[in-house]
């Protein structure tokens, strides 16, 4: 049966901090541990934290992402020197990766992934995905896994991301840190259960623009023009200014939902973001059909609130009284100190976790500021940009 712990910290020492963090967790007991998976900011040497991981827990695995900020049981904190940590015991998961994943090539490689997991692990029944945000068609990665395990089994988890560039990001397993890689976990416990959902409340605005033009995950032409210099204009910005697209990303893009996922998401619009582009080239999260229509759009502070007060209640609801174990969480790097002041997201977390609490405490939480998430719509495993994602685990 699986156990899990969390901590998370702002130390500036990454060796320092790997420790601080594990025997935080874990106790006098953090050599039992057999599954570590770390969550830290741009600023740590992620070599070294993997290799004082393993040093400290030398049965465990061990996985790690680049975020923008971090959200524990202690809170949030989004610097440079941002550690956070899920540490699991017990021996009922697998865990497979992949190195070289590009959009080009994001079916092939994941659904290779995906059997290794399958034939290691037959009996997962949940599954924690990770990947690098840069370059990747998510939905093909989704597609993938499902035609291994099928669409009933739960796909949660995030994209890596550095701080706001949309330049790399990287993704540790074991000893190892690559650029563009992806990891899973299969969680195979049958005392497990996971809830998933996704909220954003941001509202669509001004005319649409349409894909005249595009091939996979990439973006050629918006309205029969250039889709970068389009793109830009209609935000207003320069694009020819050598510092336009530093800071990816630029913008919310909305396609519209039907009627009748739009009434379960409490939006009109699932976002999506570009996360780089090259000349006028657009890099988007997910590959997309020309004559799809995309809306910009603009936070509405009211409705993020409401909006996440609902979805906590729908899982708790769809949970019963059944008990938290562990909360899984990912944010948009666009949803931390990029939209909201200190103040106000510190009220917006505890919002969402006061309701997980049992017997006055958090359960264990390991939540990141990266590029996307991946959360159940309509039944469906589905990728979210801008979004406030949880991933509850329960039994």
């Amino acid at each position: 049966m699986l156990s899990f712990y969390s901590a998370s910290g702002r130390i500036v020492n990454t060796r320092r901090a790997v420790q601080e963090v594990v025997e935080s967790a874990m106790g006098a007991q953090y050599s039992d541990a057999k599954l570590l998976i770390f969550h830290a900011s741009i600023g740590h040497d992620y070599k070294e934290l993997l290799d004082e991981a393993s040093k400290l827990c030398p049965d465990a695995r061990i996985l790690s992402a680049s975020c923008c900020g971090v959200v524990g049981k202690e809170g949030v904190s989004e610097s440079m020197k941002d550690i956070a940590l899920m540490a699991i015991k017990g021996n009922e998961f697998g865990v497979e990766y992949t190195d070289g994943l590009l959009g080009s090539n994001a079916y092939e490689k994941t659904k290779s992934m995906a059997i290794a997991l399958k034939n290691s692990t037959p009996n997962t029944n949940m599954i924690y995905f990770l990947a690098s945000g840069i370059d990747i068609d998510n939905n093909a990665c989704i597609r993938a896994i499902e035609e291994v395990f099928g669409k009933d089994v739960t796909i949660f988890g995030a994209t890596s991301s550095d701080n706001m560039r949309g330049v790399v990001s990287y993704q540790g397993i074991d000893l190892n840190v690559y650029e563009h890689a992806a990891y899973m976990v299969g969680f195979a416990d049958t005392t497990l259960s996971v809830e998933t959902q996704a909220t954003h409340g941001f509202v669509a605005i001004g005319e649409p623009l349409v894909v005249t033009k595009s091939t996979g995950h990439i973006i050629h032409e918006l309205n029969g023009k250039p889709a970068w210099t389009e793109y830009c204009q209609r935000l207003g910005i320069d694009s020819n200014n050598p510092h336009c697209g530093d800071s990816i990303p630029v913008g919310a893009l909305g396609e519209k939902l039907s009627p009748e996922l739009a009434k379960e998401y409490g939006n009109d619009h699932i976002l999506r973001v570009v996360t780089s582009h090259v000349g006028d080239d657009m890099y988007y999260a997910t590959a997309i059909n020309e004559g799809t229509e995309l809306w910009l759009t603009t936070r509405d502070e009211e409705l993020i609130f409401t909006e996440m007060d609902r979805m906590v209640q729908d899982m708790k609801s769809r949970m019963s009284d059944k008990t938290p174990v562990a909360v899984f969480h990912a944010d948009c790097l666009a949803r931390g100190r990029f939209l909201f002041n200190r103040i106000i997201k510190d009220e917006l977390v505890s919002k969402m976790q006061f309701p997980f609490y049992q017997n006055g405490e958090c359960p264990p939480w390991l939540g990141m500021y990266g590029f996307g998430e991946i959360a159940r719509l309509g039944g469906e495993n589905t990728y979210h940009n801008y979004t406030t994602a949880l991933y509850v685990i329960y039994r």
